[in-house]
């Protein structure tokens, strides 16, 4: 699977998790250069608090693109240290 933004692989693996039609990509398959830590976060109500990231690409930012579970519930225990993607950005084989 790849993640793609503004013409950039931001996300690369064959060893993705897809939970309710989101592919979680493990965190060493993320290229930090495009991640840029934000304030926001939202609450699931199975997997726990989500944290965000912006997605920045060529001086573009893509607001609140990326999310990841920093310490996700038992039930979601297995996306721990994984990053999904929205927002645009495209995800695919």
């Amino acid at each position: 699977m790849k993640a793609i933004w503004n013409g950039k692989v931001i996300a690369e693996s064959n060893k993705t998790i897809n939970i309710e039609g989101n592919q979680y990509f493990p965190i060493e398959s993320v290229k930090n250069e495009f991640l840029a830590k934000n304030e926001t976060h939202t609450v699931c109500p199975w997997k726990g608090t989500a944290s965000y990231y912006n997605v920045v690409v060529d001086g573009k930012t893509n607001t609140d693109a990326a999310w990841y579970y920093p310490s996700p519930s038992n039930l979601a225990e297995k996306i721990k240290d994984h990053i999904a993607f929205w927002h645009g950005i495209q995800v695919s084989k």
